[in-house]
């Protein structure tokens, strides 16, 4: 069950891994830019792996900026993997050990969370890792030909590697919608209220940090106060 949940994850891990390469690409390139080395811009990309956190990180590496103004920074920006991580806590299969949590924890990004969390029965840790196997050296691997190739490509390649990780995202969290009424609910709701935050304008002086915070938990605990999950549809075991 273990080799097969990891060769499924390895699978599904495909695509998030093409999406990842797409944006750290830029990434690179954006980091050999700012006066970074291909080494320096591989660590941060291996030892991070988000891409709104490195980004911001680079603007105020670039700016020479504080490192309480970059962990503060992160601390907003990165604050929703927390909750990601509570969800998928409560959704890992109860049999598997309590070190599991902290190797997981490493590679819980908006993607590989989407498919965890839309992973039918317990979350199973080989799925996890095999998901991670190929999206984080993607993630890396991109880094590299980004910082490698500097300012090589013209700007309407780079503007649409850009955009390709959006298309990934719709891959992931379309299917479980279609199949699922109140995941098409929840899906709908972030939507209209991440939109009602970058046109109202009070909402819009809000930072995408804590946008996404706000509308993480809203919307989660709205649907699980309206749709809860009883303690016996939970399976103790993945695949059950």
């Amino acid at each position: 069950m273990k080799t097969k949940d990891y060769q499924n994850g390895l699978r599904d891990g495909i695509a998030v891994a093409m999406g990842y390469f797409a944006v750290s690409f830029t990434f690179g390139m954006a980091s050999v830019a700012s006066g970074l080395n291909v080494l320096q811009a591989m660590l941060i990309s291996l030892t991070n792996v988000t891409s709104a956190g490195q980004f911001s990180g680079l603007a105020i590496i670039a700016a020479g900026g504080t490192y309480i103004e970059i962990a503060l920074t992160q601390l907003v920006i990165n604050l929703r993997y927390c909750l990601m991580s509570f969800s998928l806590a409560q959704k890992l299969d109860r049999t598997a050990p309590h070190w599991h949590r902290i190797l997981m924890a490493y590679s819980v990004t908006d993607e590989i969370f989407a498919l965890d969390a839309s992973r039918s029965g317990a979350l199973s840790p080989a799925y996890h890792y095999g998901i991670t196997s190929v999206a984080v050296p993607g993630w890396v691997l991109g880094t590299l030909a980004g910082a490698v190739s500097g300012n090589l490509l013209p700007a309407f390649v780079i503007s649409a590697l850009g955009v390709a990780i959006y298309g990934m995202f719709l891959a992931i969290i379309i299917p479980p919608a279609r199949k699922n009424r109140t995941v098409l609910l929840v899906v709908l709701s972030a939507m209209l209220m991440s939109f009602l935050f970058s046109v109202l304008p009070v909402l819009k002086k809000v930072t995408s940090g804590f946008v996404i915070i706000i509308t993480t938990i809203a919307v989660a605990g709205v649907a699980a106060w309206l749709k809860p999950i009883e303690d016996d549809q939970r399976p103790n075991q993945a695949g059950e």
